[in-house]
């Protein structure tokens, strides 16, 4: 029944090849089973490779999906995956820069790592550029592509998390800008997507905890949507449109995935509530 109605939906992605980073896990791995159902061929980049993969063996290796091992701070390993993706597919039309962390969860700057600091912009900032350079090297020629990156709330709203996070994000947000406008000239589309917190692994790790349902809680309570939580399916779903050719004449987006969270302003409103019951 279920296969009946896949072959029902119209296929968003037909003909498309796309690289995902982080693609094993989390938000990349939603993605790429998502772009797979819409018939994209997908190519995973991640340094997880026994991860990498088995999701392959899930989604029907070799075809459409492949697997290539790939540290997103390294240049030569991300002007490979690009290659291996020209050359395994004929071409790329997606790149999804979604590999990213989080690093350690430290509030305070005179306690902050600088080490840590490096890393966290490395992969986030550094690594995401390095996806656009060299997907800009192949799409540049064909008049045409699509740069996605994962961003964050913490790009539109300071949230209390650590600064080299922060900081990260507010680089990729401006990066999609900058890049839109540069690549809009060659047909490329660029657009980036900042979520509310979800619990993946990358949330659970910082916070020390392996209890999802209980991270999922903690999550819910600091909502402006209530009734329903925030699902990586659910930028991935997203990261589709994005994407598709639906959003043609998107470009220099920053696409809260959020419930509302970014528009909040909770200590205005408490201020307001006590002052309202003097």
């Amino acid at each position: 029944m279920s296969n009946n109605a896949d072959s029902l939906v119209a296929k968003r992605l037909e003909g498309k090849v796309a690289l995902i980073t982080g693609g094993v896990s989390g938000i990349g791995k939603s993605t790429a089973k998502l772009f797979v159902k819409h018939g994209a061929k997908v190519l995973i980049a991640d340094v997880q490779d026994e991860l990498g993969h088995s999701l392959c063996t899930e989604l029907g290796t070799p075809d459409p999906i492949s697997y290539i091992h790939c540290d997103v701070t390294s240049e030569t390993d991300v002007e490979n995956a690009v290659d291996f993706a020209v050359s395994n597919y004929g071409k790329l039309d997606i790149i999804f820069n979604n590999a990213g962390v989080a690093g350690e969860f430290e509030l305070r700057a005179i306690a902050t790592d600088l080490e840590n600091f490096k890393k966290v912009l490395d992969v986030n900032v550094v690594g995401g550029f390095l996806g656009a350079k060299h997907a800009a090297r192949v799409m540049i020629p064909a008049k045409k592509g699509c740069i996605l990156f994962t961003c964050s709330i913490a790009s539109l709203v300071c949230v209390g998390i650590p600064h080299a996070y922060t900081a990260s994000k507010h680089a990729v947000a401006g990066l999609t800008k900058s890049l839109s406008v540069e690549l809009g000239e060659y047909g490329i589309r660029v657009n980036c997507i900042s979520p509310h917190a979800i619990a993946t692994p990358m949330i659970l790790k910082p916070f020390g905890l392996s209890d999802k349902t209980k991270a999922e809680e903690a999550i819910s309570t600091t909502a402006v949507l209530k009734g329903t939580m925030l699902e990586p399916e659910d930028v991935a779903q997203a990261a589709l449109f994005l994407a598709s050719d639906e959003a043609k004449y998107l470009s220099g987006v920053n696409l809260p995935v959020d419930g509302g969270f970014s528009l909040n302003n909770p200590t205005w409103k408490k201020g307001l509530e006590e002052l309202a019951q003097c």
